[in-house]
């Protein structure tokens, strides 16, 4: 059962905010409460602010996400195949070969020099879909247009976890610092400025994990709300002990299967939240039919509802991917469109009706599945998952060294594109995350178990992967989990503003001083996010750890 302890997170500064009692004789509040309370003395005011703080973030999220966005002017790391194969499936409907020294000629502005010939390819193709969208929008002989794809998914990310964050507390501000911390983050930034597939991820994993906190309270609402009716038909006939009722309409769960079959559709790791909360689903479903009382919970979460709950989520969500091969399935020039066409490759016996379409395509996954946990090909910048939340090996995307005769006012220059988080605000983060683990454990908070949830769905399936290559820059996926449970921490030192007004001050000043310094050290390692040319000798200032080389 969940407990709500007298120390769980309230709202910070914001209008909602309960007023000190005035039989208390402690001083309370501080005078930026005073003059928040007043700045947002009007309704109009309070509408401006509960929109405004999340559009303002996310404006300066897309701000640091656009600026100079198509420097360089060249492929960087994995954009030599997520761009072209985006590029590809908008004019034949699948990701298709290019000749071999493809990625100079693409990028001198010769962009239709693709073959007809299939490209063998083991993602799925929503996530190229996006990033070709902003070629066909803005044209492919230009670097800005790889990119603002996943620049645009990047920063609604930001507006997601401001809303949610707001949702999941109760609080504007709250909301607000959390879109914030990742509004300026430097791992946040960098997936979302080249045209990679993780950030993709990411937001529809986070879209997901939105329509779960607002399933959340529908289903309690819908199921106290059907256990009244039932109470007034009844009268004073108890009648015998049942599992409370069965509940079909649940529109917030199939939008998350919607989200989760979105997320699956640009890689397959989507898998890992469909399962992970799907299993939240029955969970939360038993312990909320536990608070109201009904006899028989367990059984009815698991054998009532949790089968409907199943049909409602999981097929949206197998729909929604195969919905994203539509471009495959309409052409037949694919990668094994045609296999099971082949003689002595269709399916026989009880199988046999199964379309030939989707025989292939299960042929193209089982061999594509078969390719990624068998990947162990050494790389430079490879991760073990069990060192990604100390973020030991960040992943260079690019490095170009000049000197002076190649354009470096001194001796030596780097450009370059490192997915370095913000080393304040991930670690941070990381101790937060810890520190929820032990809190779960001592107080059984809802929202902690909420936002751990996400880690447990986008995080520790990898830990089953050790031994494959794998790279930093997948924990884009799971870092708004992080940034949530670092706000959780951060609502936490700051208090309510009817705190006695030591403790208030202190936990502002608190949270002042790290914010500041959070942004102090994103100006620091801007160079590094975004490519600029930088002196060698500063580029070195940044290198922290020995591994971030």
């Amino acid at each position: 059962m969940t407990v709500e302890p007298a120390t769980a997170p309230q709202p910070a500064v914001d209008v909602d905010d309960a007023h000190p009692s005035l039989e208390d004789e402690e001083p309370r509040g501080t005078r930026l409460d005073a003059w928040w309370s007043w700045t947002l003395r009007t309704p109009l005011r309070q509408r401006l602010w509960y929109w405004g703080g999340p559009l303002g973030v996310t404006l300066l999220a897309l701000i640091l996400r656009t600026w100079d966005l198509g420097n360089p002017h060249s492929l960087v790391f994995d954009e030599t195949f997520y761009v072209k194969d985006g590029w590809t499936l908008w004019h034949n409907g699948y990701e298709s070969t290019w000749p071999a020294d493809a990625d100079q000629q693409f990028a001198a502005g010769k962009t239709n020099i693709f073959n007809d010939a299939a490209e063998y390819v083991v993602h799925p193709p929503l996530g190229k879909w996006i990033i070709g969208a902003g070629m066909m929008l803005f044209g492919a002989d230009n670097s800005f247009s790889w990119r603002i794809g996943t620049a645009v998914v990047g920063t609604l990310g930001v507006l997601l976890i401001t809303l949610i964050a707001r949702r999941l507390f109760h609080s504007t501000l709250i909301g607000v610092i959390a879109g914030f911390l990742f509004a300026i983050d430097g791992h946040a930034i960098v997936l979302s400025r080249v045209g990679l597939l993780d950030v993709s991820v990411m937001f529809f994993g986070l879209l997901g994990f939105g329509a779960m906190l607002l399933d959340r309270t529908w289903t309690e609402r819908r199921l106290s709300r059907a256990l009244e009716r039932r109470a007034l038909e009844r009268g004073t006939d108890a009648g015998p002990p049942d599992w409370g009722p069965a509940l079909w309409w649940r529109p917030w769960l199939m939008a998350a299967g919607l989200s989760f079959g979105l997320m699956s559709a640009v890689k397959w790791s989507g898998l890992f939240m469909l399962t992970a909360f799907g299993i939240y689903a029955v969970v939360v479903d038993a312990l909320a039919r536990r608070r109201l009382g009904i006899p028989f919970w367990a059984s009815a979460a698991i054998l009532k509802q949790g089968p409907i709950s199943f049909l409602l989520m999981v097929p949206i969500a197998v729909a929604t991917y195969l919905a994203s091969w539509t471009g495959w399935f309409l052409t037949s020039g694919g990668y094994y469109r045609t296999w099971a066409n082949e003689p002595g490759q269709a399916w026989t016996g009880p199988l046999a009706w199964v379309p030939h379409s989707l025989q292939s395509l299960w042929h193209y996954h089982s061999e594509a599945y078969g390719w990624n946990v068998g990947l162990h090909t050494p790389h430079p910048y490879q991760a073990n998952p069990l060192t990604w939340l100390f973020m030991v090996r960040p992943t260079s995307m690019y490095y170009l060294g000049t000197d002076a005769k190649s354009g470096c006012n001194v001796s030596a220059c780097s450009d370059a594109i490192t997915s370095i988080a913000n080393p304040i605000i991930w670690y941070a983060a990381v101790i937060a995350l810890f520190y929820l683990v032990y809190r779960l454990a001592r107080y059984r908070e809802w929202r902690v178990g909420f936002i751990l949830m996400g880690m447990v769905g986008a995080y520790l399936p990898w830990l089953a992967y050790t031994n494959r290559t794998v790279f930093q820059f997948y924990t884009i996926a799971f870092e708004p989990y992080l940034i949530l449970a670092l706000t959780f921490v951060i609502a936490l030192i700051l208090g309510r503003r009817d705190d006695p007004t030591w403790r208030r001050t202190r936990g502002i000043g608190v949270a002042g001083v790290f914010l500041i310094v959070s942004v102090l050290v994103t100006v620091f390692f801007w160079p590094l996010w975004t490519g600029e040319r930088i002196p060698f000798w500063y580029w070195q200032l940044h290198i922290w750890l020995p591994s971030w080389r």
